[in-house]
Parts: C-alpha cells; sequence; structure tokens
C-alpha cells in the first residue's frame, strides 16, 4: 500500500470528524460488549466448575478391574459374569506410582487415600459415614478443608478426626467430644472430634469423616496397601487426557470427574457455544456497521472518486484508500473499545472471591488481544465490497453528476 494512499485515507477521516467519530464509537462499544460477553461467560464457567468440581477430585487411580473373563462367547447362551469380592479393593503396592504422577504435566496435586464404611456412634445415635485417611499435609489437597473450619481445628493427631457440619447437627456433635466409630472390618475405637467443617456439598457435609492416614490403616486392617489415589489437574476440563495418560503410565485404573459428571460437562460446553454465538453477532454487527458507513461515504464521494478516477488515480488506489480507512476505523475502535472493557473490569473481584448474587466476570478471560485483531480483520474485510464499488465509478458520470 503506498504512502499516498495511507494519507488520502487519513485526510478523508479527518475531513469528516463527526462521522468519523461516530464510526468508532460505535465500533468501540461493539468491542467492549464482545470483551464484557468474553469475561462474563469464562467467569461463568470458572466459578461453575470452582464451586462443583474445585472440592472433588479430577482424577481418581483404583486398582483395574479384575473380572472373570468370559469362557464362550456361542450363541443363545446366557453368561453370567460374578464380580471377584474375595479381595479387598485396593492398590497394594502405590508407591511406584507417586513420581509418575507428580512428574506428569497438568497435575498440580495428590493425595493417597484409605477409605473405608464406618457407624460413626454418639450414645443411642448412629450415623453411617465415610472415612477418608489422609497423609500429613495433605487434607486440603482435594477439598480445602482448612478454609472450610468452622470449628475447633483442622489438625489430624492419632485419635483426632474431622466431621461435617451437617452430620454434627444431626447427631448434636461437639468440638471436644469422644464418639465412637466401627469400621466394615470390624475394628472399633473411640476419637475424639478436633474440627467440624462445612464445604457446601451435602454429601461431604453429611457423611464424610477425616482422620489421620496411619490410623485409618489401623481402623480398616490395612497394612500396607491404599484404597485411591486422588489427583487435581489444571486445567480441570483436560482430565479426560490426563486421566488416559497416567492409565497407560501407571497401569491403574483412571476415571476422570467428567466420567460422573457428564451433564455438567455437557452443560459447560453448552455456555461455551453460547458465548461464541453471542461474541460473532458483536462482530456481524462491527461488520455491517462499517459497511454501511462506508458505502455512504462513496455515495456522497462520488464525484471526488470521479476526480481522481480522471486525474489517473488506479483501481487498486481507490480500493486501498476505503480499505485502509476501513481497517483504520476498526483497529482505533478496537483499542478503545478494549481499553473501556480493561477500566470496566479492572474493579472487579477475582472469581474465587465472588459473593452470592455477584457477577462472575473472570479479567483475564476477556480475551483483548483476540477482540482487537478480530476487529481490524473483520473492518477490513466489511470495506473491501464498498471500497471495489468505488473503484468502479465511472469518472464521466461521476463528475457530471
Amino acid at each position: 500500500m503506498s504512502p499516498y494512499a495511507a494519507k488520502l485515507a487519513f485526510r478523508h477521516l479527518l475531513s469528516h470528524p463527526g462521522q468519523t467519530a461516530l464510526l468508532i464509537t460505535g465500533v468501540t462499544l461493539g468491542v467492549t460488549v464482545f470483551i464484557f460477553m468474553s469475561a462474563l461467560i469464562g467467569g461463568l464457567a470458572s466459578l461453575l466448575t470452582l464451586r462443583t468440581v474445585g472440592s472433588i477430585p479430577h482424577i481418581i487411580l483404583e486398582r483395574p478391574d479384575r473380572d472373570p473373563a468370559i469362557l464362550s462367547e456361542a450363541p443363545n447362551v446366557q453368561v453370567i459374569t460374578q464380580k471377584d469380592l474375595s479381595r479387598r479393593e485396593q492398590i497394594a503396592i502405590w508407591q511406584p506410582a507417586i513420581p509418575i504422577i507428580s512428574q506428569t504435566p497438568g497435575v498440580t496435586a495428590f493425595s493417597p487415600q484409605i477409605r473405608g464404611a464406618a457407624f460413626l456412634e454418639r450414645g443411642q445415635a448412629i450415623a453411617s459415614v465415610g472415612i477418608i485417611g489422609v497423609e500429613p499435609g495433605k487434607l486440603s489437597a482435594m477439598a480445602d478443608i482448612d478454609r472450610a473450619i468452622i470449628g475447633g481445628s483442622s489438625s489430624l493427631p492419632p485419635d483426632g478426626i474431622l466431621v461435617g457440619s451437617r452430620l454434627a447437627k444431626d447427631l448434636g456433635l461437639v468440638v471436644g467430644q469422644v464418639v465412637r466409630l466401627s469400621s466394615d472390618r470390624g475394628r472399633i475405637r473411640s476419637f475424639r472430634i478436633g474440627g467440624i467443617f462445612e464445604l457446601g456439598i451435602a454429601s461431604a457435609d453429611r457423611q464424610a469423616v477425616y482422620m489421620n492416614f496411619t490410623t485409618a490403616r489401623a481402623l480398616f486392617d490395612l497394612p500396607t496397601g491404599i484404597s485411591r489415589i486422588e489427583i487435581k489437574v489444571e486445567p480441570a476440563i483436560d482430565a479426560p487426557n490426563i486421566a488416559a495418560v497416567l492409565r497407560r503410565s501407571t497401569g491403574l485404573k483412571a476415571t476422570a470427574w467428567t466420567e460422573d459428571n457428564a451433564q455438567l460437562f455437557e452443560g459447560l460446553d453448552a455456555q461455551a457455544r453460547t458465548g461464541t454465538i453471542i461474541k460473532a453477532f458483536a462482530l456481524i454487527t462491527i461488520v455491517i456497521g462499517i459497511a454501511s458507513a462506508m458505502l455512504l461515504s462513496i455515495i456522497r464521494r462520488q464525484s471526488e472518486i470521479g476526480i481522481m478516477r480522471a486525474m489517473g488515480a488506479s483501481k487498486t488506489l481507490v480500493v486501498s484508500i476505503f480499505v485502509l480507512e476501513g481497517t483504520l476505523i476498526g483497529l482505533a475502535g478496537a483499542i478503545a473499545g478494549a481499553a473501556l472493557a480493561w477500566l470496566a473490569l479492572a474493579p472487579m473481584p477475582p472469581v474465587s472471591e465472588v459473593q452470592s448474587g455477584g457477577l462472575p466476570i473472570d479479567q483475564a478471560q476477556g480475551d483483548f488481544l483476540l477482540a482487537i485483531l478480530l476487529t481490524t480483520v473483520a473492518a477490513a474485510l466489511a470495506s473491501v465490497l464498498p471500497a471495489r464499488r468505488a473503484s468502479r465509478i465511472d469518472p464521466v458520470e461521476a463528475i457530471g453528476s
């Protein structure tokens, strides 16, 4: 593109400052909406993931299924598979898997656990609970129990346990009270309630009981093995791919959270598609606005274009002038819109700190650079058709009119 074309394009834009300012304002608002919707939809997805997936493991590693093989597949033969119940569901040799897990890209935390069912007894009150034995320092690796404590502390001495708020309310439990646990392996032991937590997940607050890893071994008669390994990954949406990698590298059964939460996964995917459609409409609005303004500008400047063509200006030069005009309008509006959106989104709190009823807007997902790039390209493309029309204007007819 020649410097002469750029000079004329700037002169055309500055000769009608009101119209140019109006066009740039329209593009600015469109880009602001584009970025705001990107931040809002991305923030909604992050909030849903944080509230629903943030307190659960993203991948669970367990002992592979060892069901008996089918010996015959003859037609008209009914085959019944009997699951092997003689062996306990445990990972007998789990230590070699730990270095593999820690070195796997995307893994942010992991927690070997001992799990089992038990009855919690307080006098005549009895409740069925799920025991979770965790290693020292791994209590909040999956769910943030440390921040969820509403009474007592999160420390886990050999004789202490942590219970959920709903379980404590149902049985009238308080910090410091002594209760008795009877495991499904026939072991019975008394524990002191060291803390009460509230995750906001009904199943966990009503049934989960956390205890010391070594104590859980003794309670469930599990001297060496573990029940499973829970893993957190970042981003959570990559859990299926990372689970496949861990399945191959460890030989264990790897279950991603998306398999048990298919509806939530589909909802997040539908939300992302909706956001893409909304942003596409914002771009289409910008394209239509610029194209319409450029067509009106060409109609008003027919005589000027005719004089240019009569003086020897080529069709390529005319096209270059109007395409550059549209591109400059799009670029200026995109930068202004991005700046306006950044100023509007800057005071918004992080998604993790959004209170109930607040807008979960994630400024990091505003797609600022993408908005500027797409808007500039769209503005250039929107100017092509009007520019080609301008290049086809007959000099004699334009000057005569």
